[in-house]
């Protein structure tokens, strides 16, 4: 920021009212970027499936017979039916339109009365794949062909989050809820990315799960590293003396729509925002935890983050979408302090480069 001599100023309303700018974001934003599918656990034997959807695509992942996972685009070659429903499992996907079978692999195994049509060859027709890894357990894929693994994306993060939480591999679901967000997909992810409310909006959170003047947001490339202490007396019902090494609070947001979160005593949950509207998106808070138990303690954490913290923002983010309709509002300056700590929207501002420069304007 040195040699700045203005503020930088916050996105324009019309990013986050606009139904074209959405329009782009889907086509060089969630179709370019790795977008979270599911988690390992939800496909463990050969034949498992899930069904998913990156705004209006609709996809699966699917364990093949030969136990490899791999992810389709979950339409039939033939006149675009739907394959697959939900989860299941099963040793051959069958259209319920005409009944084209395919392999797990996603190869073409017959079509009813094919035979006698001239040139028609089952072994040329296979449905369209995409691109899938597999990061700490978590399964991503990317709709771009020629995106850059998420390794090279994302450089150190998964070791770092294996060194944190060594026991990952082992966690399975535990805990799940979702709300819809009467806002755009940024507003959320924004105010999950700055800390700068926390101690107004989130006094539970900053005074039982951390201490909020230890937290702070460094953004690095497509990930955004939050970092806090955690706090000395938990309001929470939990005992954090128990914790190995007063473990702390570390989260992991990796552009554009996820993040892996860990509360003191290794408590692992994610958030994952789904949208497919300018004005609406859906966001999903997991707990993942050892066998997929929850503890007493751990319900206590998990409960007061519903009724508090995760209730708390869907309030904030609904008002700041209705504000941003509002005639008396233009973009205000953001508070970017180059020390860094809670009082900083450094990480918003990254976010906004992050928008601008993916859809390709100044």
């Amino acid at each position: 920021m040195a040699g700045r001599s203005s503020p930088v100023l916050a996105l324009a309303p019309r990013y986050y009212t606009d139904a074209d700018i959405f329009l782009q974001e889907k086509e060089k934003i969630f179709f370019r970027t790795w977008q979270i599918a599911g988690h390992v656990s939800q496909v463990g034997n050969p034949g498992d499936y899930f069904t998913f959807h990156i705004c209006d695509q609709s996809l699966f992942v699917m364990r093949g017979m030969d136990s490899q996972l791999r992810a389709f685009y979950n339409v039939c070659k033939h006149r675009a039916h739907e394959l697959l429903t939900d989860q299941g499992n099963t040793s051959r996907i069958v259209c319920p339109y005409h009944a084209w079978t395919y392999e797990t692999n996603g190869r073409l195994q017959r079509a009813p009365n094919s035979e006698n049509v001239p040139g028609f060859d089952p072994s040329t027709i296979c449905l369209s794949d995409v691109r899938l890894e597999v990061f700490c357990g978590y399964i991503f894929v990317n709709l771009d062909p020629d995106a850059k693994p998420m390794g090279e994306l994302f450089p150190g993060v998964e070791a770092e989050i294996r060194e944190f939480v060594p026991a990952i591999d082992d966690l399975k679901l535990a805990h799940a809820y979702s709300a819809e967000e009467k806002a755009n997909w940024k507003i959320a992810v924004e105010n999950y990315n700055e800390c700068y409310h926390c101690r107004v909006v989130h006094k539970a959170f900053t005074s039982g799960v951390v201490a909020g003047e230890s937290f702070d947001i460094v953004p690095d490339g497509y990930c955004l590293r939050h970092t806090a202490r955690a706090a000395q007396k938990s309001a929470y019902g939990y005992d954090q003396g128990q914790v190995d090494h007063a473990q702390d609070y570390k989260s992991w947001f990796l552009w554009p729509t996820f993040s892996i979160q860990v509360y003191p005593g290794s408590i692992v949950n994610t958030y994952r925002w789904w949208t497919n509207s300018v004005s609406r998106s859906v966001i999903y808070r997991q707990w993942w935890l050892p066998n997929g138990e929850v503890t007493e303690e751990q319900m206590k954490v998990i409960e007061l983050d519903r009724t508090q913290t995760f209730a708390e923002d869907l309030s904030i983010i609904k008002s700041v979408q209705c504000g941003l309709a509002s005639r008396g509002y233009n973009p205000g300056p953001l508070i970017i302090d180059p020390a860094g700590g809670v009082n900083n929207e450094l990480s918003v501002s990254a976010l906004h480069n992050l928008v601008v420069e993916a859809l390709g304007e100044e």
